[in-house]
């Protein structure tokens, strides 16, 4: 902060964003190019990753797509090395794709959705920030926003193992904190409530579910995903220089 200006910028910076195509990705990327940021996107679909590029680019952005599965670890490492071999660091790592192919209750629940949910929302999330992590203790500084959920707070009803991977991803998000400070690296997540995305339109159009969850929102309403992208702007950017280890939840009091 400077003359009482608070600095939510990130000119010059490299950010790299998964699930950056659609929902709360590519919301959180049309932030961080507005407010100046060079960003390499990944998404698993390369036709989704390319319109999202040819977006941002429209709204000025310097953006490179790379498709990604970040389920596979080897995926993952190629990734952070071609956001490095691009633009030569990476200052800014937002752990946003997520996959939850079941939806029911866990003592149902079969082993390829563990696998699978784990991978994407765990795995991808422990493995990636350690590359970025690297390469940013090599410059002493950086930020880490993991995109948590609610549900890793209170666990939704018939989301069982997408809740216990949520979880997972605050007390990595806690854990690395506390390793990476030394290094002048700052690790936040953020906890979304119900958000109007593809990812969660199961729940937003079916009315059975969604009705009772307005209910219990004291806002009385779901939220978009441009609605997400501010929380993690500001974890990115100096403007939370003092913030590091916190979950931010943006749920409109739901867990209030």
């Amino acid at each position: 902060m400077k003359d009482g200006a608070v600095d939510f910028r990130l000119d010059g910076r490299v950010a790299l964003i998964t699930g950056g195509s659609r929902g709360i990705g590519l919301a959180i990327a049309r932030a961080f190019v507005a407010a100046g940021a060079r960003l390499v996107i990944s998404a698993r679909k390369p036709e989704g990753l390319e319109a999202a590029a040819e977006e941002l680019r429209a709204l000025g952005g310097e953006v490179t797509p790379v498709a990604c599965h970040t389920g596979d670890i080897e995926q993952v490492r190629a990734l952070a090395a071609r956001t490095v071999e691009t633009y030569g660091t990476i200052d800014v790592l937002v752990n946003n794709a997520g996959a939850n192919p079941y939806f029911g209750a866990m003592i149902d629940a079969e082993e390829w959705a563990w696998e699978k949910t784990v991978g994407v929302n765990l795995k991808g999330y422990f493995f990636l920030a350690q590359e970025a992590a690297r390469v940013m203790m090599k410059q002493g500084k950086g930020s880490i926003v993991n995109v948590a959920s609610i549900g890793g707070i209170k666990p939704g009803p018939m989301m069982g193992i997408y809740s216990i991977t949520k979880a997972g991803v605050i007390s990595l998000t806690q854990g690395l904190a506390k390793e990476l400070a030394a290094h002048h690296i700052r690790v936040n997540a953020i906890a979304p409530g119900l958000i109007n995305t593809k990812f969660s339109e199961l729940l937003v159009n079916t009315k059975e579910i969604v009705e009772p969850a307005l209910q219990g929102i004291p806002m009385g309403r779901y939220a978009e995903a441009d609605e997400i992208a501010p929380a993690a702007l500001y974890l990115a950017s100096d403007a939370a220089s003092y913030v590091t280890g916190t979950v931010l939840v943006v749920d409109g009091g739901a867990i209030a």
